[in-house]
């Protein structure tokens, strides 16, 4: 039940898994008893759909429970804890809560390096989530040693052809690009595609975030022409692996309509959005933080397009400008 849950989950289907987990968990509790790794174990997966549908008030308790259980069956040094340690993390940085998530991903980190030693992948997934709130709050210089490390932590022991390496590239990316840095973000943009769709194949979930993510550094520097290709790739892509109501066709919809909006295209833009909201809303609910996201993008563009009339009204001769800034859903990869 737990697997066949999860596996709806990654396709989107929320409403599917759900009964499956609570079912699980239940179970779980009923053959095994209420003090039973097992139990946490459900815990933490139905925790996990609650938080990718932004139910965080609903996802918070059990994550609480599981990392406490987990602790109480299994001591505090033990790797599920640090598991939990970095779930429960996740979710705080999801919510904005940057202060209570770094204690718990620093603890995750260093239990993981005393348990399975400093050469394992469990670390450089804990150095790259570290890594990744730092650069939520723009501590840029704090996450970069760290996401080095993650890189060539994941290529010595995994492999340089491992999908692990690919996540880490990305993520890497990621900082760069929102230093302004596109000479280094854009070549390991590049080769994390291409190492994705060598080692996952063509037609994978992780080629249409790659083609979104290089996408969205092509729109940053203003190369309209080279990223529409890959956006439209990228969506096409989700609706054909993921079928037409998954979050990730959403993000490609919404980055799709602003590649057209930064070149005045509104007429493009304005139905993309409408049916990245509409969808959002079906699929996460009404106030899931990309919901929001991209009703605020909407509503930015039709401010965009009632300013547009009014110039040409006013005065034909008069500049256009823009002062509304459209928020980008560009999925980089939460280790």
């Amino acid at each position: 039940m737990n697997n066949l849950a999860l596996l709806y989950d990654s396709q989107g289907r929320y409403s599917d898994a759900e009964p499956l987990l609570i079912q699980a968990l239940a179970l779980s509790k009923r053959l095994l008893g209420e003090e039973h790794p097992h139990v946490a174990m459900s815990l933490n997966n139905l925790a996990g759909l609650y938080k990718s549908q932004g139910r965080y008030s609903d996802a918070e308790p059990l994550l609480i429970q599981a990392l406490a259980l987990s602790k109480r069956l299994l001591g505090e040094e033990h790797p599920h804890v640090a598991m939990s340690l970095n779930n429960l993390a996740g979710l705080y940085k999801s919510q904005g809560r940057y202060s209570d998530a770094e204690p718990l991903l620093i603890q995750a980190l260093a239990l993981s390096k005393r348990l399975l030693g400093e050469e394992h992948p469990h670390v450089a997934m804990s150095l790259n989530n570290l890594a990744l709130l730092y650069k939520s709050q723009g501590r840029y210089s704090e996450a970069e040693p760290l996401l080095i490390q993650a890189l060539a932590l994941s290529k010595r022991l995994l492999g340089e052809e491992h999908p692990h390496v690919a996540m880490s590239l990305n993520n890497l990316a990621g900082l760069y690009k929102s230093q302004g840095r596109y000479s280094d973000a854009e070549p390991l943009l590049i080769q994390a595609l291409a190492l994705s769709k060598r080692l996952l194949g063509e037609e994978h979930p992780s080629v249409a975030m790659s083609l979104n993510n290089l996408a969205g550094l092509y729109d940053s520097q203003g190369r309209y022409s080279e990223a529409e290709p890959l956006l439209i790739q990228a969506l096409a892509l989700s609706k054909r692996l993921l079928g037409e109501e998954h979050p990730s066709v959403a993000m490609s919809l919404n980055n799709l309509a602003l590649l057209y909006n930064s070149q005045g295209h509104y007429s493009e833009a304005e139905p993309l959005l409408i049916q990245a909201l509409a969808l959002y809303e079906r699929v996460l609910g009404v106030n899931h933080p990309n919901t929001v996201t991209v009703r605020e993008n909407l509503a930015n563009l039709r401010a965009e397009i009632s300013a547009s009339h009014e110039n040409v009204t006013n005065s034909s001769t008069e500049e256009k400008t823009s002062n509304s800034w459209l928020g980008r859903l560009m999925g980089f990869l939460w280790g």
